[in-house]
């Protein structure tokens, strides 16, 4: 049988976004199965039938290290129903994780398209951070990870809204970051290259038959 943390132990409380697939899952399912139950980790998704996965990566529940939110990014509600049940926890480490994709030429994006992508990418990360800041900020700790892209450095070539989004995120976090140092607040932008992931499976783009793609 597993054991639950010693008595006494500093667990470190952990909230990643975005952990139905991917890195938010991965990260999720090794930080919940540390055989020394350091961590005690919130995973959110948007969907949480989606939650399977994770639980079969950690063959079953694991109770004292892992408890799954349901969590929109885009849904202030959602977002709000996710503070409340984390009340009264200390939140050593929010993750950033959820993000969408969408690729195509440029003129084949709809403009719905790059709205929700904008408003998971960006406006989702900062929905989310406001939430949680305040309460590390009075605690003066905490640490903050967003996942950005090598597409917050540079251009790609049909992902350019994409870019758009994660150059958006690496000002918002470079920004941030120092206005967070004196209240020993540390973010990190972690920069990823092509991932073994389903985020291409997930990505939006445009019909490969349509007029404008041929």
């Amino acid at each position: 049988p597993r054991r639950a943390a010693l008595p006494g132990m500093e667990r470190t409380t952990v909230l990643i976004t975005g952990c139905s697939s991917g890195i938010g899952l991965g990260l999720a399912a090794r930080l919940a199965a540390d055989p020394a139950r350091h961590f005690k980790v919130y995973a959110t998704m948007r969907d949480l039938a989606k939650g399977e996965r994770l639980l079969e990566r950690l063959g079953g529940c694991c109770p004292d290290t892992l408890e799954l939110l349901q969590l929109d990014v885009t849904d202030p509600c959602s977002l709000a129903a996710a503070a409340q049940r984390m009340q009264g926890q200390q939140l050593d480490v929010l993750v950033c994780n959820a993000g969408v994709g969408l690729m195509g030429p440029l003129e084949t994006c709809s403009e719905q398209a790059m709205k929700t992508l904008f408003d998971v990418n960006v406006f989702g990360a900062v929905r989310i951070i406001q939430a949680f800041l305040p309460a590390m900020k009075s605690r003066r700790a905490g640490r903050i990870i967003v996942s950005s892209s090598i597409g917050g450095l540079q251009g790609l070539p049909f992902n350019a809204v994409y870019c758009a989004s994660k150059f958006a995120v690496e000002g918002l976090c470079e920004s941030l970051a120092i206005v967070l140092r004196p209240f020993n607040i540390h973010l990190t932008l972690v920069e990823c290259g092509p991932v073994h992931t389903s985020f291409l499976d997930n990505l939006q783009r445009p019909d490969p038959e349509g007029s404008e793609m041929r």
